[in-house]
């Protein structure tokens, strides 16, 4: 089914009272790994869901393609590319259940990992966002679930995670020692969370400041400051396929790395008393921005350390709260 800003609402109506659960992927000519998300969400829930395909102005067909020849997908053409946190509230608004769903396409569920965060919101009734394991396609453990930054550890991050991943700082903001458990995160990816309404709708959904990365951080802050936790459950897993609609356009989504993360940090650090502060901030960002254009190690980050073998570990540890 295809149709304009109107869609989300529609498509609650269409699915009448028994979705529960609203499913949001946005979405910017994502290609196959549309289809790959769609065929394992279907093993991923026993329950009904009320899927809004929330698009960024696509021209491959693929969102055309998958809400034509699947019952209950919607698909919200927004108009252009406004970013993935205002494009995840389009597909959010109207919504009427519980549970919210915000992924991107390229991401691949586990057989029952939606279900497994449903049944973790259980034991966390102030969970506001929950967030599985999140395994990279050659078998790594993406750290999803971090600590909010810190001055001191976002600087040790950016000057040595590119290089020697497992400094110190990287480790403590990243959260990578140990075996994985359920439990409360600082913030969780965006790239694939449970949220719930209430705490999303209370808090305004995903900032639009944000075009593109840190929205997810933004979020998760703004939920434990309202009382809310963000929950990290390992059992869930799901496997992020990776960088479908980043690469096509790698210089711009560079900028607006760093332009978010000055945004989050000037934001942590407001005020005149921090002005120097902030100008330093500024500073560094584009410098480090300069040299990841010049250094692609310092572009791609700090690698995984652990293998997601790991979560074998963690399996049947659940934690409550």
């Amino acid at each position: 089914m295809t149709s304009a800003a109107t869609a989300p609402a529609a498509a609650s109506a269409a699915a009448g009272q028994t979705a529960t659960i609203r499913v949001v992927v946005v979405t910017y000519s994502p290609g196959r790994t549309l289809d790959v998300f769609l065929e394992s969400l279907a093993a991923a829930t026993t329950r009904p869901v009320d899927l809004v395909l929330a698009d960024n102005g696509s021209t491959d067909g693929a969102p055309e393609r998958a809400a034509d020849g699947r019952p209950g997908v919607a698909l919200h053409r927004i108009g252009g590319n406004v970013g993935y946190g205002r494009a995840a509230n389009y597909g959010a608004s109207g919504a009427t259940g519980e549970w919210l769903v915000v992924a991107n396409p390229d991401i691949e569920w586990a057989a029952g990992a939606l279900d497994t965060l449903l049944t973790a919101a259980e034991r966390w009734p102030r969970a506001g966002a929950l967030g599985p394991a999140i395994r990279t396609p050659e078998g790594a453990l993406y750290p999803s679930a971090r600590a909010f930054p810190s001055l001191a550890r976002g600087l040790g991050h950016a000057a040595f995670g590119w290089w020697w991943p497992a400094n110190p700082w990287t480790a403590a903001y990243r959260r990578e020692r140990g075996t994985p458990v359920e439990g409360p995160a600082g913030w969780l990816s965006g790239s694939c969370m449970l949220l719930r309404r209430e705490a999303f709708d209370a808090v305004g959904g995903f900032d639009p400041a944000y075009f593109m990365y840190c929205e997810d951080m933004d979020l998760c802050r703004r939920l434990a400051g309202a009382g809310w936790l963000n929950v990290y459950v390992p059992a869930a897993v799901v496997t992020h396929l990776g960088g479908h609609a980043t690469r096509r356009d790698a210089i711009r989504m560079l900028a607006e790395h760093h332009r978010s993360l000055y945004r989050y940090l000037s934001r942590q650090y407001a005020g005149p008393r921090f002005a120097l502060l902030r100008v330093g901030l500024a500073v560094g960002l584009a410098l480090r921005y300069l040299l990841a254009r010049a250094v692609a190690a310092v572009a791609e980050g700090a690698a995984p350390t652990r293998s997601a073998a790991v979560l074998d570990a963690a399996a049947g540890r659940p934690g409550s709260g």
